[in-house]
């Protein structure tokens, strides 16, 4: 697992496929407002059955979450003043975790299927992005 800081803060977490392990093993700390772990169980194991309570939770931005089930693309990452902080590339099975700071994405293999995750809910792009 790769944790790409910037000014001390969180900017993306890389979590290759073969970072895995075995259990349960939470990505993020517990202070994004997306959080995202992994399991990793055998045949047999039962997770207890469970609600989760309404509880009133504030979230100034949108953090982010991609997983390439297929193909693969390159990622960039930007500091606030949009300049280049770093570049990446995620392949099957790879994900990746964007906290703080933007991002842009370029789709490197033909069919490349991808799954984002964020924490919603969704406004509008006018609200929630600034394109650049």
């Amino acid at each position: 697992m790769e944790i790409i800081k910037f000014n001390e803060q969180i900017i993306a977490i890389i979590y290759r496929n073969s970072d895995w392990i075995p259990g349960l093993n939470f990505i993020t700390p517990s202070e994004l407002f997306l959080q995202v772990g992994s399991w990793w169980y055998q045949k047999g194991k039962k997770l207890q059955s469970h609600f989760h309570k309404n509880l009133l939770r504030e979230a100034n931005r949108t953090h982010e979450m991609t997983y390439v089930k297929q193909g693969s693309m390159k990622v960039t990452l930007y500091s606030d003043d949009k300049s280049i902080i770093n570049e990446f590339i995620l392949e099957k099975g790879d994900l990746a975790i964007y906290a703080y700071g933007g991002h842009g994405y370029e789709i490197l293999s033909d069919d490349t299927q991808i799954i984002e995750a964020k924490n919603g809910p969704f406004i509008s792009v006018e609200e929630d992005k600034e394109k650049f």
